[in-house]
């Protein structure tokens, strides 16, 4: 019987699947949309979201928490600051799934995954504290 046993394996090992899965939430928080199959985008909603409610908890804890699965410190401080800022009067459902058609190689269904009220602008660029603190460098 399969109790208890929640989520695919998405034909890769634990320690490849817990790669994939900080890979793409560091691209969702950092570029705040991204296109990907449609089963991982519904196995990363659950994983964003609960770093979305731990930035809004704040503290160190909370940080260290996030940091040591993401192991990006600038995805950290923007989930700490902006997207809890953001989202701080939301109750939860912070992203939005929506298909997006089949991939033209292997006929996989694809979905872009989205923040909900997300910043247009922080698509395709770099983004965060450490980002800005670049470009305000090489303006002087």
């Amino acid at each position: 019987m399969k109790h208890g046993m929640s989520g695919r394996k998405l034909g890769r090992h634990s320690s490849q699947r817990k790669a994939l899965f900080a890979g793409l939430a560091n691209s969702l928080l950092k570029h705040e949309q991204i296109t990907t199959t449609l089963p991982k985008a519904k196995d990363l909603r659950p994983l964003v979201e609960s770093y979305i409610t731990l930035g809004k908890k704040g503290g160190l804890a909370a940080r260290r928490q996030a940091l040591a699965t993401l192991g990006n410190e600038e995805v950290v401080s923007k989930i700490m600051g902006p997207l809890a800022k953001r989202y701080k009067e939301r109750q939860g459902g912070y992203l939005r799934i929506m298909k997006a058609g089949f991939r033209y190689g292997d006929n996989a269904p694809m979905a872009v995954i989205e923040l909900v009220d997300r910043d247009v602008e922080a698509k395709g660029k770099n983004s965060g504290p450490s980002a800005e603190k670049r470009t305000e460098d090489s303006v002087e």
